[in-house]
């Protein structure tokens, strides 16, 4: 198979869909792999390393996509890249559909195969392709979160931990999944004071089990919610139903019960965010202010750190593309279910529910458009 990886064109995402290691290993197996000029720089990863291992360097997008039978990318494609995109080609990436209707409608009309990083699901529910930006996202996101509470930056001017003689700050975490424990753990480690917020409560049992003692649980409902937020410097939304928009669950009435100057870190913006006052900002303005409140909105968090992003992305990537390649499309996704759940949109249908509902669209089912 030919395998066209382009640079990506997101506003500051320097990641790139495959290290040179996972080009020779799809070029060891026989399959040609095509590399835009210059797509890894901004990883660190320069167009010789991945003409040493076999790969061939291109010019232009329009190369890449008119040759390729699958393209690798990292961010779902933007609309100077929907006229490239083929009838049957594979598209594997992350989607986040449910966000973006232009992006669905466009996709839809291309007739490509596209495979979401996002919904590919393993048997026991966890989402293989998502968890390693999701933990890059979450540790992110107290980063991110402490540098904007700084007065400097219009925060309230608190640091996380405190010193010796004056309190710690108050972080709560909405939703216990990956990106919660990830943000949990790099909180507790500033020796912060940290509520976490979740709706199962044997992820509650397990967080309580495995957290410091300055990390509290909380079962997640409108009155804790509210309770949590009003008490805390840095809330981050954590929330993610696979494939379909995260649920608001921090309304913007809560921003009045909290002080001028605290945070909110949304990781979840790339499903819609799970804060009603959220939307989508990037790297070069990453904030804005609502009600006094610093909201903190950048989708693609991880393109901040790409060199790290890039190989714990390609770690987990590369054995689905192994088998995309190898079998072709159809043979794969019957082969491996949680490949076939990653396949949202086929040959013009919506084959993913989550998507389907967010706009109203007819739904089919995947084993339809595979017979």
């Amino acid at each position: 198979m030919i395998i066209g990886v382009p640079k990506e064109v997101k506003t500051n995402e320097n990641r790139v869909a495959l290290v040179p290691g996972g080009a020779e290993v799809l070029t060891q197996r026989g399959h040609q792999v095509l590399i835009e000029k210059n797509a890894g720089a901004g990883s660190g990863f320069t167009d010789a390393e991945y003409v040493k291992i076999g790969g061939k360097i291109l010019n232009s997008p329009a190369e890449i996509y008119g040759q390729a039978e699958m393209i690798m990318k990292v961010k779902e494609p933007l609309p100077s890249e929907y006229p490239l995109i083929r009838k049957d080609q594979i598209i594997f990436t992350y989607f986040h559909f449910a966000a973006s209707q232009e992006l669905t409608e466009a996709i839809i009309k291309s007739k490509c195969v596209a495979i979401a990083y996002e919904t590919v699901q393993a048997v026991d529910g966890s989402l293989p392709l998502l968890i390693p930006m999701s933990e890059v996202a979450g540790r992110m996101s107290i980063q991110a979160g402490a540098r904007c509470l700084e007065r400097t930056q219009g925060g309230v001017g608190v640091l996380l931990g405190g010193v010796p003689g004056v309190q710690p700050a108050n972080v709560a975490i909405v939703g216990g999944g990956v990106v919660g424990i990830n943000a949990a753990k790099i909180a507790a480690g500033l020796g912060a004071r940290v509520q976490i917020l979740d709706i199962n409560l044997d992820r509650l049992r397990y967080l309580d089990d495995v957290m410091p003692k300055n990390v509290q649980t909380l079962m997640s409902n409108p009155e804790n919610i509210r309770q949590a937020v009003s008490k805390a410097a840095l809330v981050v939304g954590a929330v993610l139903i696979p494939g379909a928009l995260a649920p608001h669950l921090v309304t913007r009435d809560m921003l009045k019960l909290m002080k001028p100057g605290s945070v909110i870190v949304d990781v979840a913006v790339d499903q819609g965010g799970c804060v009603e006052s959220i939307h989508p900002t990037t790297h070069e303005n990453p904030t804005f202010e609502v009600d006094g409140i610093i909201h903190y909105g950048v989708a693609n968090m991880p393109g901040a750190v790409p060199m790290t992003s890039t190989i714990a992305l390609t770690n987990a990537t590369l054995p689905f593309a192994i088998q995309l390649a190898k079998h072709g499309y159809p043979k794969a996704v019957q082969h491996n279910k949680a490949l076939a759940l990653g396949v949202n949109i086929a040959n013009g249908a919506v084959t993913y529910k989550g998507v389907a509902d967010a706009f109203g669209l007819a739904y089919v089912p995947l084993d339809e458009v595979l017979h």
